[in-house]
Formats: structure tokens, sequence, C-alpha cells
């Protein structure tokens, strides 16, 4: 379990990362995820290649890994839109509420009973993110948009806790992000008829973030935190990823001054989120000494 927690964590902090490429990244949401994805997909399919590795798996696991994948796409060209709509901290704070709905969706979804103190905790990030919404209007479009990111999260996240336990991570990366790239390149021109505006060709320094964000930031990262499933809940998994927000706020303000920008009532939102994550990780903690006990 220790072990499966400090994977979380590692992945946790490559993740943060990903909403400061957001930033310096100049395409909009929709080329950003598509490129990114498409990167990731090349890379492994030549990774497997040369490594020798088979990608060989049933045709029905692969059918549902390609449509779990879209959920992650989508979940990420929402995240990207909360960002741009915004700023790094409240698309990341907006994250946060990833928890309260794994903690509802994985009752109706895996055969587990709800878990009301799990409810309870996502609740207190909910109120977090409600302290922003209603005390700071600027941003509200901007989390509307992170909170259906964070609902998507969640449903991706809970689905895959299905798949992982037989199953090479990288091997369900691969088909995953098939899947995503798939259903990106059918939206692509959906997306650019309703926003005629969006770029569609990588800058020099553009393609330098998008291989950090596709090598280190979604292959590593992603490899970490499938690892970590096959040993923590979805919902531990996930609230532990609200420890995002707070990585990526760090590093927004040291490189964008965001802090500048941020009311009072930011700061109290945060606060609820992180004494969230604190209760639960202490909660895991409890629970696996009784075990032990």
């Amino acid at each position: 379990m220790k072990q499966a927690l400090i994977k979380l964590h590692i992945s946790v902090f490559l993740a943060g990362f990903t909403g400061i490429l957001g930033v310096l990244i100049s395409l909009n949401e929709m080329s950003l995820v598509w490129y990114r994805i498409m990167i990731t997909v090349v890379s492994l399919s030549v990774l497997f290649k040369i490594t020798g590795k088979s990608s060989k798996i049933p045709k029905a696991t692969v059918i549902r890994f390609l449509l779990i994948g879209c959920l992650i796409a989508l979940h990420w060209v929402a995240f990207y839109g909360s960002i741009k709509l915004s700023n790094v901290s409240i698309g990341l704070v907006c994250f946060s509420a990833t928890g309260l709905f794994t903690a509802l969706l994985e009752p109706l979804l895996v055969t587990k009973k709800i878990q009301w103190a799990e409810v309870g905790l996502g609740l207190i990030s909910l109120l977090g993110i409600y302290f922003i919404f209603h005390f700071d209007q600027r941003y509200q479009t901007g989390i509307i948009v992170g909170i259906v990111s964070a609902f998507l999260a969640a449903l991706f996240s809970v689905l895959n806790k299905k798949q992982v336990d037989n199953t090479e991570p990288l091997v369900i990366m691969l088909y995953e992000l098939t899947g995503g790239l798939l259903v990106l390149t059918l939206l692509m021109p959906i997306y650019g008829y309703f926003f005629p505006e969006m770029s569609l060709i990588p800058t020099l320094s553009d393609w330098g973030w998008l291989l950090i964000l596709s090598w280190l930031c979604t292959i590593v990262a992603m490899q970490l935190m499938l690892d970590s499933l096959k040993k923590v809940s979805a919902f531990t998994q996930n609230l532990s990823l609200n420890l995002e927000p707070v990585y990526a706020i760090i590093m927004a303000f040291i490189l964008f001054d965001e802090n500048k920008h941020l009311s009072n009532s930011f700061y109290y939102g945060v606060s609820l989120i992180i004494v969230s994550v604190v209760l639960q990780m202490i909660r895991v903690i409890y629970k696996q000494k009784a075990r032990i006990q």
C-alpha cells in the first residue's frame, strides 16, 4: 500500500505540471489535447516495437478500452478549456470535485456500498469550489467547464478501475488513448466550426512543451497512476489528485504571479480542499493499520 501511495503522489506531482504547460502552449484546448494524445500514441507504438512487447488483448477488452479512452480525451479538453477560460489555479481547484463525483459514481458502477465518509470529504472539496464560484464571478464559466472536467475524470477513473487488474498499464494506455485520438479527430471539424479561431499548427516552442507533456506528464504519470490503482481505491486516487492544484498553484504563483489576481475567497476554498485531502490520507492510513492488527 505504501509503495502504491508513493507512486500515486509522484504521478500527482507530474499531473500538476500539466496545468502550467496548458498556459505555455499557445494552441487551444482541442488542438493541444489532440497533439498530446497523438504524440503519446506514436511514442507508445514505437516503444512496443523496439522492446518486442506484445500489445495483443482480447477484442472485447480492446473495445472497452477504446470507449473508456474517449472519456479521458474529453476530460482533458474540458480541463484545458477551464484553464484557458480562467487560469491555472481556478482550473485545477475545480478538479477537486472529482472526489465527490467518484464517491457517488463508484457505488453505481461497481459492486460497492456507498461510503458516506467519502461523500462527506467530497462535499468539503465542493464547498471549497463554491466559495470561489460564489464570491469571484470573473471565473464562473471556467469553473463550470472545470466541474464538467471533474465529472468526466471521475467516470473515467471508476470505469478504469474495473479494467486494470489483469492488463499491462502501457497496453491500457495505448488502447485508451487511441480511442481518445479517434474521437477527437472526429470532433475536430465540429469544434472548428463553432470556434473558427482555433489554431492547428504548433510553434517550435509548442513542440518542445508538447513532448514534455506527452512523455513525462502522460506516459510516465499514467503508468504510475495505473500501477497505484491496483492497490488503492479510485476514490483515494482522485482525492489524492486534489494535491495536484496545490503543486500547480505554487508553480503558477512563481511563474505567472497568479496570486496577484485571486481574491480571499480563493484561499478559503483551497484551505477546505487541503483539509479534505489530509483527512482522507489519515483515514486511509488508519484503515490500513486496522487491517494489520
